[in-house]
């Protein structure tokens, strides 16, 4: 980044850090992701370095790549010409002042200087980030006016940092708030992932996705969500879940948790999640409303609930997806317990997690894992649903006793069952 810096500025560009790289500086929080503004017209840029990537260069955007093949975002400074608050036109030739102040927030609007060692701040970024305060650059309603988007990216920053957002920004953000349906789809699916990736209690952005109207705009069916319903997506953070991807997908889960499941699968493709992930998400929300009530009077009873019940809650919710079902759980769980609710104990549900994952994998929970198969049944002259039904009933019988998972004791039971 400094040698970029350094190449523009002797080819006599004026050229700063700007973004969310120069504020989580200064908040003491590790950032790579260093982006620069510059006097240079874009194609100057392109001259000046060997390897570049045009990523948007009708708003002065280029990709320049380092000699470690990280790339920078290097930025000619602009200023709005016009914007239906989706899209921006934008003009070059602005001052660095004019610039920073088409940014959406103080705390973003603040550049720094690698030759000079300075700080720019026109709009006191410096001073409401220890204050702890989100506010908007110039007038908040003409920034939400200018992108829906920065309604949703102030309720981010403020729950990222744990900030407050000042009193006038937070009313343009609910004013905002029934104009979010201009957001293309894939910019609202873009901020909840940064949500759940960024945010380390979710729970505190989504609340006030709720409270300012951003859900009814957005995702009417979490409209309605509940406070437990969102402190559940803080539980969900377990040392087992080390990677980003896997984290983000549960937390989706506990967002939807309380949502009607057979929308969840349209209302993700919506807002463009694939398919794979639609349909993951969707079942695993569906497994956990059928069996919440369940499990939670099985963990609260006197006794921990023994193995066919966990091979029963194993085949109901699926071998691949009953640990994410019984993550979901002790999320839940755990934010009762937080809000001093009763609620089965943390050390009953981590012994009946690794008991249940056992039984799954071990244990015959599915139809293809009888001893038998429906060629089998058709041999003994069971034929046409009645095999089905027959292979099904077995399973049941199987799940409350897997030693009678034998081809000899399941043929022997199949023949003597009566074929409704």
């Amino acid at each position: 980044m400094l040698k970029i810096a350094r190449t523009l500025e002797k080819a006599g560009f004026e050229t700063w850090c700007v973004g969310g790289a120069v504020r989580d500086a200064l908040l003491g929080h590790a950032h790579l992701d260093w982006d620069l503004a510059t006097a240079a017209r874009p194609q100057q840029i392109r001259n000046l370095f060997p390897r570049t990537v045009p990523v948007g260069i009708a708003f002065g955007t280029i990709g320049v790549l380092d000699d470690q093949g990280i790339m920078h975002e290097v930025t000619t400074f602009r200023r709005d010409v016009r914007t239906d608050g989706r899209h921006a036109e934008v003009e070059f030739g602005a001052t660095l002042d004019e610039d920073l102040a088409r940014r959406d927030y103080t705390i973003n609007a603040i550049a720094f200087s690698p030759s000079k060692k300075i700080l720019a701040d026109p709009f006191k970024g410096q001073e409401d980030l220890e204050r702890g305060i989100v506010r908007s650059v110039g007038t908040p309603a003409e920034r939400m006016r200018e992108d829906r988007l920065r309604a949703l990216r102030g309720l981010r920053f403020a729950a990222r940092f744990e900030f407050e957002i000042e009193h006038d920004t937070w009313v343009a953000i609910v004013a905002s708030a029934p104009h979010l349906g201009r957001l293309s789809a894939e910019r609202v699916k873009q901020e909840i992932e940064k949500t759940m990736d960024q945010v380390r209690k979710p729970s505190r952005a989504f609340a006030m996705w709720h409270t300012s109207g951003a859900f009814a705009t957005l995702i009417p069916a979490l409209a309605d969500m509940h406070a437990l319903d969102l402190a559940t997506l803080d539980n969900l953070c377990p040392p087992g879940l080390p990677s980003r991807p896997q984290r983000r997908v549960m937390r989706m889960i506990a967002l939807f948790a309380a949502a009607p499941h057979g929308e969840v699968p349209g209302i993700l493709k919506g807002l463009r999640f694939s398919n794979s992930d639609a349909a993951w998400i969707g079942s695993i929300v569906g497994h956990w409303q059928t069996l919440q009530k369940e499990m939670r009077f099985a963990m609260m009873s006197e006794s921990p609930p023994s193995d066919p019940v966990l091979r029963r809650w194993a085949a109901i919710a699926g071998r691949t997806r009953l640990a994410s079902v019984l993550r979901v759980a002790s999320a839940r769980w755990a934010a009762e317990r937080q809000a001093g609710l009763a609620a089965p104990r943390m050390e009953l549900v981590q012994s009946v997690y690794r008991r249940a994952l056992r039984i799954a994998y071990r244990d015959a929970i599915e139809v293809a894992d009888l001893a038998v198969n429906g060629r089998d049944l058709e041999k003994i002259g069971i034929t046409g649903p009645g095999v089905g039904k027959t292979l099904r009933w077995l399973l049941e019988t199987v799940i409350n006793d897997p030693a009678a998972n034998s081809r000899e004791s399941l043929l022997d039971a199949a023949r003597k069952r009566p074929q409704l």
